[in-house]
């Protein structure tokens, strides 16, 4: 059968004889419309955006100061560069995405290289125009990050110094906050250091997704998920206060403080979002290290992924910001309602 273009340029595979004519009624809109808009969102991993707010709130939090709407001028500014990653990414894979994965976007034909090109390119000019508008210290550690994540996807990712490049650009993704609300980001190093160790660990098992491999990364992993658990925990009750005065023994607050002594509220929700966090993790990496199949060890990264949201929410808890890490604990069901619709990897 000889194929001919629907309205939206795809084939029309609608027989001769069934094609209606001047005067009949319209033809139906052409699914391609459609099926454009799921490429887009399958290129640029939407899912995974809900893994992006936290980094910023986190960095807050650790700064020691409430969020302002430089704050979310930050968070918007991330979301851009992750993003202007994500399409960079594909864009420099296609030519291997073509043999290990035809059926996305760029090698399936679904989006041009040229059009994933040019929104990274957009994507990371807003990202920087987001920054700017957060002050000079927001756009000085904004400029370092779009470049590591240019240098990633375009040189590092095949390389030992790709885990690490993937590790440092989330944790300078933390400190975007921190420096676009208060300035300083040297309150929020140790926040940064732990979720870019947890990015880098999750980076290293994403290297074999596509053709299985070794269990010694899915294992190393795990070993992370359980010192990060350790020490985002044991010094869960050392974070800023935030200028907030200590309970005393007037009031509720100080009552439970006296009645219950030690098990101040937030270190009891940093525990709990710790747990979450390991919790997410635990299984998916401990299947992949018995079996390093690709289909497990994909799932084993898209828990990493996932497990970004409780990390940061722990994070954030510690640093006294209570209301905040609950608010970032709420994405993490978003995150992975959505993730079933289209893939975070």
């Amino acid at each position: 059968m000889t194929l001919r273009e629907g309205p939206c340029g795809c084939p029309d595979e609608t027989p001769a004889a069934t094609r209606p004519t001047a005067g009949d009624t319209p033809p139906r809109a052409c699914p391609g419309r459609s099926h454009r808009g799921r490429a887009w969102a399958e290129l640029l991993r939407l899912p995974a955006l809900f893994s992006v707010p936290g980094d910023a709130l986190a960095g807050t939090a650790a700064a020691g100061a409430p969020p302002t709407p430089r704050t979310l001028l930050a968070i918007a500014s991330s979301l851009c560069l992750y993003e202007a990653g994500m399409a960079l990414n594909d864009w420099a894979d296609r030519d291997v995405d073509a043999v290990e994965r035809p059926h996305r976007p760029l090698p399936s034909g679904r989006i041009r290289p040229a059009a994933a090109l040019t929104a990274a390119c957009a994507l990371t000019g807003a990202g920087l125009a987001l920054a700017a508008g957060a002050g000079r210290p927001a756009l000085a550690v904004a400029a370092p990050l779009a470049a590591t994540v240019w240098a990633y996807d375009l040189g590092l990712k095949h390389t030992p110094a790709g885990p690490v490049a993937m590790g440092t650009a989330r944790g300078l993704d933390l400190l975007l906050g921190a420096a676009a609300t208060s300035g300083s980001t040297r309150p929020a190093l140790p926040s940064a250091a732990l979720l870019g160790t947890h990015t880098l660990a999750v980076t290293t098992v994403s290297r074999q997704e596509a053709q299985g491999g070794s269990p010694v990364p899915p294992l190393a992993a795990l070993a992370t998920t359980a010192l990060l658990a350790r020490l985002v925990t044991r010094r869960g009750a050392g974070g800023p206060t935030s200028g907030r005065r200590p309970a005393t023994g007037h009031g509720p607050a100080g009552l439970r403080a006296g009645r219950f002594p030690g098990r101040d509220p937030g270190a009891l929700l940093t525990t709990a979002l710790t747990a979450a966090y390991a919790a997410t993790t635990a299984r998916p990496y401990f299947h992949a290290t018995l079996n390093t199949s690709p289909p497990l060890t994909q799932r084993a990264v898209g828990a990493g992924i996932r497990a970004t949201i409780p990390l940061q929410a722990a994070l954030t808890a510690r640093s006294r910001g209570t209301a905040t890490a609950l608010l970032i604990a709420a994405l993490a069901p978003l995150g992975a309602r959505f993730a079933k619709k289209v893939s975070v990897t």
